[in-house]
């Protein structure tokens, strides 16, 4: 079943009608528990969206776009961030910083803080353009099943989100410590 659904999320377009109840059974058979110490380290990562129940474009998969979700639970610290895939992914992309807080055994509470463009790396250089954001409403995810290369939740909203764990990219150089140099993503 978990093998199966990482297979469909794998794929380019992965249908609603194959995803859903295989995540409706994961989440029943496999809940995270953040309490646990492997699930609160495995948390910590750059997490590819793969599939989402959310209408919204930028919810969707495309084959040009990479939205990725960083989580740096240990400092607080997450950022999402929409980029071009492949080699366009040099050339920066729209992100949106947040605090994180987590209220285990599922919950991660969501504050947007601040939003804007990250541009490319020139050495250890990169140019961040960001303002701080107004968040009008609470935000938060339920992890609800959660390992080493798949991360399953469901938003305030009521969306569920399917992420691939992106083994390729690490959060520290995507989401640096302020004061660590910020490399390219």
């Amino acid at each position: 079943m978990h093998d199966a659904l990482v297979q469909l999320l794998q794929g380019p377009r992965p249908a609603t009608a194959a995803v859903l109840p295989l995540i409706e059974r994961l989440e029943a058979e496999f809940p995270c528990d953040l309490n646990r110490p492997r699930d609160l380290e495995q948390l910590t990562g750059v997490w590819e969206l793969r599939w989402s129940s959310g209408r919204q474009p930028y919810l969707q998969p495309q084959p040009w776009l990479e939205n990725l979700q960083v989580l740096r639970p240990e400092r607080g610290a997450g950022l999402n961030l929409l980029r071009g895939r492949g080699p366009l992914a040099g050339f920066g992309g729209v992100a949106v910083e947040a605090a994180l807080t987590l209220q285990p055994p599922q919950r991660v509470q969501v504050r947007f803080c601040r939003g804007g463009w990250i541009g490319p790396a020139v050495g250890p250089l990169q140019a961040r353009l960001f303002r701080e954001v107004q968040q009008t409403f609470p935000a938060w995810l339920d992890i609800t099943v959660l390992d080493d290369r798949l991360r399953l939740c469901r938003g305030n909203t009521g969306t569920v989100f399917a992420l691939l764990r992106r083994q390729d990219l690490d959060p520290a150089v995507v989401l640096p410590t302020p004061g660590e140099t910020a490399a390219a993503p």
